[in-house]
């Protein structure tokens, strides 16, 4: 597969949004049989919590989101081999940093069939091969999509090679093995699932556990903003790693009223733990402690939420820029859900996940974060000698990179 990625990466644009025209076209068609196909997972996995066969079922809402992404990735200007700086050394010598793919990506995540389209349309686009490891509880609804995916996709010019489905769970120490032949591995799951994929392979790692995020409510707050925003990032998708799980409320602020305030605003019934732990419910729960300052709020967030994505609900812009400068999470917002961050809400298309790390890509990862880059430099005869012994000197002088 690694000798695919550089086929991969050397396909023109046409032909990858040629592919993913192909493959939106083709989930239409064949949504009958992918359906039916996710019918099987849910009755096999009856026994599963709400949230979880909420994540499951794949339906005609789904398949309209995950072809509205497909085309607007195939709208999106192509983003390999972009010139990112350009930067004269000396006279004809020039530098130029380019984007260019990762190589092969290995994904493993939970029980989100919608999630195997996205990530797969994001890795075609970036030039990317990738391999996919999804939860046993969508096989079936794996199966048939990849196969959907990858004839379309291959009729439609990608290499062979271009995405590959493990659906054994040997497959996975299989996958974490073979640092020689994938170059980044993506995890999507619990705390202690991402933590085992970092301390059983060599390969690097980007992703996040689990998702705490937290509204912070300020004395200056809004109280009817307050409440709808608290009901929207609690339940408009309870069991998505953005939801809300941990409301802090500043002191001078009346919690009674708050708490049914945002019942007033939820449709379902929200079950509140007043200054319970900071934990991930997936489900209509939420913490709610008391705080006497946003640098409290701060502290607290800081040393027990997930560094994923926080908001502050307050009418003053100084309290604001302090939550959202200080805070150290990927999403820092302001009077708004946190259910906002996701990367085709951020107008990426769609994203492979979301990272809470600080290196290469943080935040929703769309084709950004699947793409790194290289140097060029451009010369006519030159040594370092020259340079070494005085004879000649740099200059640096930085170009227009568009030109």
């Amino acid at each position: 597969m690694k000798a695919e990625s550089y086929r991969m990466a050397s396909l023109p644009a046409e032909i990858r949004d040629g592919a993913l025209k192909a493959i939106a076209e083709a989930l239409v068609d064949n949504k009958e049989e992918i359906f039916a196909a996710n019918k099987k997972d849910r009755e096999n996995g009856a026994g599963l919590p709400a949230p979880i066969l909420g994540r499951l079922t794949f339906d005609d809402h789904k398949l309209a989101d995950c072809v509205k992404g497909i085309n607007d990735l195939i709208a999106m200007p192509d983003p390999l081999f972009r010139k990112q700086m350009v930067r004269e050394l000396d006279e004809g010598l020039t530098l130029v940093r380019s984007s260019c793919p990762i190589g092969v990506i290995g994904v493993i995540f939970e029980s989100r069939p919608d999630a195997l389209v996205q990530i797969s349309a994001l890795c075609i686009k970036s030039g990317n091969c990738v391999i996919l490891k999804g939860g046993s509880e969508a096989k079936e609804s794996n199966r048939k999509l990849f196969d959907v995916i990858y004839k379309a996709g291959t009729e439609a010019g990608l290499p062979e090679g271009f995405a590959m489905l493990v659906e054994s769970r040997e497959g996975i120490g299989e996958l974490l093995s073979c640092h020689d032949a994938i170059d980044l591995i993506i995890p999507r799951g619990s705390n202690e699932f991402v933590q085992y994929i970092m301390a059983n392979t060599k390969i690097p790692v980007m992703g996040h556990a689990d998702g705490i995020c937290t509204i912070y409510v300020d004395k200056d707050a809004d109280m009817a903003k307050a409440a709808k925003i608290i009901a929207d990032a609690k339940e408009q998708y309870v069991s998505a790693c953005n939801a809300a799980e941990v409301v802090l409320v500043h002191k001078d602020i009346d919690k009674d009223a708050l708490v049914k305030a945002v019942k007033a605003e939820a449709e379902h019934e929200i079950e509140v733990h007043h200054g319970g732990e900071y934990k991930e419910y997936l489900n209509y729960e939420l913490t709610m402690r008391t705080v006497d300052s946003v640098d409290e709020a701060i502290m607290l967030i800081n040393r027990n939420g997930s560094h994923h994505t926080d908001s502050i609900i307050t009418e003053n812009k100084e309290t604001a820029e302090r939550f959202m400068d200080f805070v150290d999470s990927a999403g820092v917002y302001h009077n708004c859900s946190t259910r906002f961050a996701d990367g085709y809400r951020y107008g990426f298309g769609a994203e492979v996940g979301i990272s809470t790390g600080k290196i290469h890509a943080r935040g929703p990862v769309g084709l950004e974060g699947l793409l790194t880059y290289k140097y060029k430099l451009y010369g006519n005869g030159h040594i370092v000698g020259d340079y070494a012994t005085g004879k000649k000197s740099f200059h640096f002088k930085d170009m227009d990179a568009d030109k």
